[in-house]
């Protein structure tokens, strides 16, 4: 276990978070919600069958050795725990509509207390770009800033090379990963992550062992945005990653900055659209410090208006609504109005459907039944 975590939870109570969090159908909603109804993660473990009952499927949480197995492979990496309310969780990140509940990490937490931008971008990108990232890299984190990336090859691997040779002023980088912690990908980029881990952090939301499916970078993408008070993107194509990563920063409420490029350049058409639509246009990592200096939660940037944040309380009996559930994801604030139960009761019936296998969240607050 963490010791920040240790300072705050019983060993068992530790345990048995992780637990919950790795048991079938629990997500960060999920979890967040379970904990607030039942206090702790063993009376929430306790109810799962039941509630999975409710929601017509029977339900056997992770099985004991398993998680046993599991913080064996996180102490074997130098690894530890990072809980959700823990005194070295990251504030910004904390956040979040849906923030991840555990994390593991190596290194020094305390760059998570830094100033942060995030600088992400192309994995094929130019040799300019390329440039272009290492030195905003070194001298952000000259100027004392956390510069946080994925890891990734092109962009990525030079904001961290980067800003590990800036460090000295008291700036640093961190890495999150879309594997487990003691999975180095990909395989070129197996010695910066090393030092990266050692010099700076390495954080990874997914269990150790996990290799980096494609589904797991939007989960990796938001916590690297929700880590910043900025997101800066050097270099990128439409529809790639790194736009995610800008739109979840927008979501946010932080800011968001693009570098312009050629338009003959298609890997240049993702930051102009982006300046298009109202992200920041800059050109030296002066411009970046201006922006995120004594940044206050109004971003500069219009490229998204934030989404509002939803929360429910779960006192409520569970509401009858799968009957208005289909494979067409909708708001739950739909499902408020159309029902007439209160947001509570929704919220308990959608818990108890997603325990049972029957339900799909998706971004924005939508579900839908699982196909």
């Amino acid at each position: 276990m963490s010791a920040a975590a240790e300072a705050t939870l019983s060993r068992d109570e530790a345990f048995a978070r992780i637990r919950l969090l790795r048991s079938p159908n629990i997500g960060p909603v999920s979890y967040t919600q379970l904990l607030r109804r039942f206090g702790t993660a063993s009376a929430a473990l306790e109810a799962l069958p039941d509630l999975a009952a409710r929601g017509g499927a029977p339900y056997r949480p992770a099985a004991i050795d398993r998680v046993e197995r599991e913080i064996a492979l996180v102490r074997k990496a130098g690894a530890r725990y990072l809980f959700h309310d823990g005194p070295d969780y990251p504030v910004l990140l904390a956040e979040l509509e849906s923030p991840p509940p555990i994390l593991t990490v190596r290194g020094d937490v305390a760059l998570l207390q830094r100033p942060s931008v995030a600088v992400v971008g192309a994995r094929n990108a130019s040799a300019a770009a390329v440039k272009l990232s290492r030195d905003f890299a070194t001298a952000l984190a000259g100027q004392g800033y956390a510069v946080i990336s994925g890891l990734a090859r092109g962009i990525d691997a030079a904001a961290h090379r980067g800003a590990l040779a800036g460090m000295e002023h008291g700036g640093g980088t961190v890495g999150v990963i879309a594997s487990g912690i003691d999975i180095s990908y990909p395989p070129e980029n197996a010695e910066l992550q090393e030092q990266v881990a050692c010099e700076g952090l390495l954080i990874a939301e997914m269990p150790p062992g996990t290799e980096p499916l494609a589904r797991h970078f939007p989960h990796r993408n938001r916590i690297i945005a929700g880590l910043a008070t900025g997101t800066l993107v050097v270099e990128a194509a439409p529809k790639s990653g790194s736009l995610i990563t800008a739109r979840l920063a927008a979501e946010a409420g932080r800011e968001v900055m693009a570098i312009p490029g050629s338009p003959l350049d298609s890997r240049s058409h993702g930051c102009n659209q982006l300046i298009r639509e109202g992200a920041i246009l800059v050109q030296r990592h002066e411009d970046v410090v201006e922006l995120l200096v004594g940044f206050n939660g109004q971003p500069r940037s219009s490229f998204r208006e934030k989404a509002p944040a939803y929360e429910a309380a779960l006192e409520d009996e569970a509401a009858d609504i799968a009957s208005l559930l289909t494979l067409a994801p909708v708001a739950v604030d739909e499902l408020i109005r159309q029902s007439g139960a209160s947001a509570g009761a929704v919220q308990m019936a959608l818990l108890e459907l997603e325990l049972a296998g029957r339900l799909v969240r998706h971004a924005a607050g939508r579900v839908s039944l699982m196909s």
